[in-house]
């Protein structure tokens, strides 16, 4: 429990003023700490975070695109990128193209 300085995008977090509560019920105090986002398993945020203007869904122009590694394979698609097809150096599909392509 304490006060949250900065949270990062991969939830690394600095928090000050912290009561550490142990397993076995002891707590400590300590003045700052910091928390690799990889080891968090939950976070608990106070309820009045729900109506906050930062957590709106922000309305972006285009097709909706969104963000992160779908968004990115989706606009790929889009533009016939990836495996297959008749696209890129000979013509030919993704993995060694056409193996009956007659050659000149």
């Amino acid at each position: 429990r304490g006060k949250l300085l900065e949270a990062e995008d991969n939830m690394n977090c600095q928090m000050s003023d912290i009561t550490c509560t142990y397993r076995d019920g002891r707590t400590a105090q300590l003045e700052n700490v910091f928390v690799r986002g990889s080891k968090i398993r939950f976070l608990i945020l106070p309820d009045m975070l729900k109506n906050a203007p930062m957590f709106k869904k922000v309305q972006g122009k285009g097709g909706g695109a969104g963000r992160g590694k779908s968004a990115i394979l989706r606009a790929q698609a889009a533009r016939g990128r990836g495996r297959g097809g008749a696209g890129g150096r000979g013509g030919g599909g993704g993995r060694g193209g056409n193996v009956f392509q007659r050659r000149h």
